[in-house]
């Protein structure tokens, strides 16, 4: 381990399912008191936050603010310092997806994409960085993907959020650049997540083939690996920019997607 996270206080959006609670696992694995954000039911979040605490972590909080809410999402962070102290790490993780052409696009979709993959990120970032800031010390780390990069058809709402979630990690790098603090974003390109199963299946009713022959068809043109990015994959370098030792690493993207952006 390049950190001890024993002494340290990560907050994970989204940190239920998916990429959110393989990095979840990571960090409990490696001691961290964790507060992990999802919508789920208080019974829900418990139980995942007990078998969090059985894998290693110090300590585990849910919370089931609702991101599309910046109040909530700025509560979220407020709760989170009152019950643990300030947090050292802030993992904006929490996304939602919606695919379909621009011209009927619901407006209600385009605006929860950006309340949740952009704004809410904004509200949390804002409203850790005082104690951050109070400490000399802070990692934010925000889960883009390689749509904050390039862009694909059908998914407006969600490569501009992607993109403008990019933008805002270079942004708060060079205004936070006084102090021990890092912003930077991971990349990842497909990672069979509940969301991207959603896509696979759509796909599978497109072509006619099975999910587990849909999902490397789909993914084919976009990643010369042929492979699916593993949950594991993402969590390893959400640990390592957590850590004290890439202190260096700040306004930049890490793109961890099969190659998909070298092309």
């Amino acid at each position: 381990m390049l950190t001890d996270f024993s002494t340290q206080t990560i907050l994970i959006t989204g940190g239920t399912s998916g990429l959110g609670l393989a990095m979840s696992e990571a960090f409990a694995e490696a001691g961290a008191h964790l507060v992990i954000g999802g919508m789920l039911t208080p019974a829900e979040g418990a139980k995942i936050s007990a078998s969090l605490m059985e894998k290693g972590a110090a300590s585990c909080i849910f919370d089931d603010a609702d991101l599309r809410d910046g109040q909530a999402a700025r509560g979220l962070v407020k709760r989170a310092e009152a019950r643990t102290g300030a947090i050292d790490v802030l993992v904006n993780n929490a996304g939602i997806q919606h695919v379909e052409k621009v011209e009927t696009f619901p407006p209600e979709k385009w605006q929860a994409i950006l309340d949740v993959n952009l704004t809410a990120p904004f509200h949390l970032i804002a409203a850790c960085l005082p104690a951050m800031r109070e400490a000399g010390y802070g990692r934010i780390i925000n889960i883009a993907s390689a749509h904050g990069l390039v862009a694909s058809i059908h998914k407006s709402a969600y490569v501009a959020a992607k993109h403008g979630l990019v933008g805002l990690t270079k942004t708060i790098a060079l205004e936070a650049a006084d102090s021990d603090i890092t912003c930077n974003a991971i990349c990842p390109g497909f990672v069979m997540t509940p969301l991207v199963a959603e896509q696979v299946r759509a796909h599978q009713e497109k072509t006619g083939l099975d999910f587990e022959a849909a999902g490397p068809d789909l993914i084919k043109d976009k990643h010369p690996t042929g492979r699916f990015v593993t949950p594991r994959q993402i969590a390893d370098m959400a640990l390592f920019l957590a850590g004290k030792n890439a202190g260096g690493i700040t306004g930049t993207t890490m793109s961890v997607d099969g190659g998909w952006t070298a092309q």
